[in-house]
């Protein structure tokens, strides 16, 4: 039985979460998603969710290829690996060959845990959806 990690922030959860979460899902037998708490994500990516925590959790919960939905509060990817013991750690094609993944990539490697890097669907973000909406234009 194969145990996959992802993180993020999921905020306007939208299709190209599930096409992240669908692709996620075919490395591993179970995935456990660790959801961006508001201050982790304040602090990475200096914006606040719009959506709360809580129910970014119970969205992804509902969805069928999530077995678990936690909070990750900590960028640390070894930290997570000490508590969970997952085979796979999955996550977005923009972190290849960043210089912190190369560093857990490595470390994880030590570990027998797969680094698998999954392409961002084009065209559709929590932003370019927030920045649609304060433009007031559809979809």
């Amino acid at each position: 039985m194969l145990l996959g990690y992802t993180t993020g922030v999921f905020d306007l959860f939208h299709t190209g979460h599930v096409n992240f979460l669908k692709a996620a899902k075919n490395f591993c037998d179970r995935l456990v998603v660790g959801v961006t708490t508001d201050e982790l994500a304040k602090e990475e990516k200096n914006k606040t969710p719009i959506i709360s925590l809580e129910n970014r959790m119970a969205v992804l919960s509902a969805c069928k290829y999530v077995d678990l939905a936690i909070p990750h509060n900590n960028s640390d990817k070894i930290l997570v690996w000490n508590k969970l013991k997952f085979d796979v750690l999955i996550i977005g094609d923009d972190w290849y060959n960043s210089e912190s993944y190369n560093y857990f990539e490595e470390q994880l490697k030590e570990k027998g845990v797969k680094v698998i890097y999954i392409p961002y669907t084009e065209g559709i973000s929590a932003s370019s959806i927030q920045e649609r909406v304060l433009q007031n234009k559809g979809f």
